[in-house]
């Protein structure tokens, strides 16, 4: 069984049954049964037109539980008859389903798991694992986010809404790349790598809009990407940038990603992923951590501070301006920042370690550890702290 066609051809299928007249929700239950079918079939009897199968089941399978359901023997007026079997229609549905997907009621947990079902192809139990909650609590999830968005439909063309149900406004390119970008840092964990999810659904993205945001993002990923097996030692503890092998990073992930995002800052269209993948085009740059070009990086996160006022980028700045003009100075923009904000116990005592401070950095480093939001971070500030007590004491 060719689970990776399966896969591929989800939002597609998906896609054609709620172009026809099925509501969301109807049409996916449709297509998972569709696809519970091709396991136990294909392997016996492969189809010649995969996808025409998958879309001459799912339909059968919808029209079957609409009839069957009393309660919606209204929905009878939508369903036109039955088409005759043959290949399936050359129309890709995939960028409606991201929009559907992205819709902005759903939470930001929701619209990442909802994507990863209907646009990502992957089983309830498989987005359970690899967010490591219960395949009941990621079932009912779905479900929710099936009915929030039932009765929505966008043009794949424009991406504009065709009001029909209680919502009349589907994500827009910006709420999709983000909820793209959440998949993306949810990183790995059970059996499915979320992070090359992520950057397998950006390039479908990519190919189905042209838009130099989704091409940033796709750019940012890859370059991200590039310095994973860098990132973690043998004992599987964090790797700092500035200490990564860099003999480890993905040359050619690295390349590809630099050249798409030159090709999406030639359009003069800059945007706050473009400008995120600038500065991990700057990273992957240098030979050295020595090399780094910080004075052009704390540049580019003046752009990004522009285009989105976040805490967290003047957060990052801060580093930028450590590197480039020396700790003191980035301690006084630090000092311009809420410290209540996510790491800044952390940068402040990287930037006191490095302004020679050794007391306060080891006392933050202890601070930021207590905060940290997983264990490998933790773990990684506690031998900070570590560090420079046992230095102190020598």
């Amino acid at each position: 069984m060719n689970e990776v066609l399966l896969r591929s051809l989800t939002p597609s299928v998906l896609g054609i049954l709620v172009r026809r007249g099925a509501d969301f929700a109807a049409a996916e239950d449709a297509v998972q049964d569709a696809l519970v079918e091709a396991v136990r079939v294909w392997p016996a009897d492969p189809p010649r037109d995969p996808k025409g199968w998958l879309v001459t089941v799912a339909w059968r399978r919808f029209l079957d539980a609409t009839r069957a359901d009393a309660a919606r023997r209204r929905r009878e007026d939508l369903v036109d008859e039955e088409p005759a079997p043959g290949p399936a229609a050359a129309v890709d549905d995939t960028l409606q389903l991201y929009f559907l997907c992205a819709h902005p009621s759903l939470t930001p947990s929701s619209a990442v798991a909802l994507t990863l079902r209907a646009v990502g192809g992957l089983t309830t139990r498989q987005i359970a694992q690899a967010y490591l909650v219960p395949e009941a609590t990621m079932a009912q999830r779905i479900s929710r986010a099936k009915r929030t968005v039932s009765g929505n439909g966008v043009s794949p063309a424009r991406a504009k809404p065709r009001a029909r149900g209680r919502f009349d406004q589907p994500g827009n390119v910006a709420t999709v790349l983000r909820v793209l970008y959440l998949v993306f840092n949810e990183g790995y964990s059970g059996d499915v790598d979320l992070a090359a999810e992520a950057i397998r659904l950006t390039r479908q993205l990519a190919a189905a809009i042209d838009h130099p945001e989704v091409a940033g993002l796709l750019a940012l990923m890859l370059l991200h990407h590039a310095r994973r097996a860098a990132r973690t030692a043998p004992d599987g503890s964090l790797v700092p940038l500035a200490e990564q092998d860099r003999g480890r990073w993905d040359t050619e992930s690295i390349a590809e990603g630099v050249g798409i995002l030159q090709a999406a800052l030639a359009r003069d269209r800059l945007g706050e992923f473009q400008a995120q993948a600038a500065i991990a085009a700057l990273h992957a740059d240098a030979p050295t951590a020595e090399e780094t070009d910080w004075v052009q990086i704390v540049e580019w996160y003046d752009e990004l501070a522009r285009l989105t006022d976040s805490p967290v980028v003047r957060l990052n700045r801060a580093v930028a301006v450590g590197e480039a003009d020396g700790p003191r100075a980035g301690l006084a923009e630090l000092a311009a920042l809420d410290d209540s904000l996510p790491r800044h116990a952390a940068v402040a005592a990287y930037l006191h370690e490095r302004d020679g401070d050794l007391a306060t950095a080891a006392r933050l480093y202890a601070e930021a550890a207590h905060k940290a939001p997983d264990l490998a971070e933790r773990d990684h500030l506690t031998r900070q702290a570590a560090r420079l007590n046992a230095r102190r004491c020598r």
